[in-house]
């Protein structure tokens, strides 16, 4: 399953950007692909879940990357103060690692009726 590039998106990692990230949309929608310096992480936006993906089952193809949904860890991420919500152009997704981890945010950009583009 080829996954596209997510343009006009942005990451912050304890409210940072961080140095090397990608973000990737397949075909159905609410579930984001996420590439966080080596690691791939799986975002399921309607569950609220998290999954860590092989980095050696993602192939980068391009500003495309290949990966199987099938291939996903059954068990997801601890993550804990998920809140998402419209901030105008963009719906942005914030949660924590585990009960003390590090921050994750991302903005995703939204159409014009106000739903999200992927």
């Amino acid at each position: 399953m080829v996954w596209k590039s997510v343009p006009f998106a942005i990451l912050k990692y304890n409210d940072a950007a961080p140095k090397s990230w990608g973000m990737y949309h397949a075909e159905k929608r609410g579930m984001l692909l996420i590439r966080l310096w080596k690691r791939y992480l799986l975002i399921n936006l309607k569950e609220q879940e998290v999954f860590d993906i092989d980095p050696l089952t993602v192939k980068q193809t391009g500003e495309n990357v290949e990966w199987t949904v099938p291939d996903s860890p059954e068990n997801p991420v601890e993550v804990s103060e998920w809140k998402q919500r419209d901030v105008g152009g963009v719906e942005r997704i914030r949660f924590r690692f585990g009960k003390d981890g590090h921050f994750f945010e991302m903005q995703i950009p939204l159409r014009p009726d106000g739903k999200p583009l992927y």
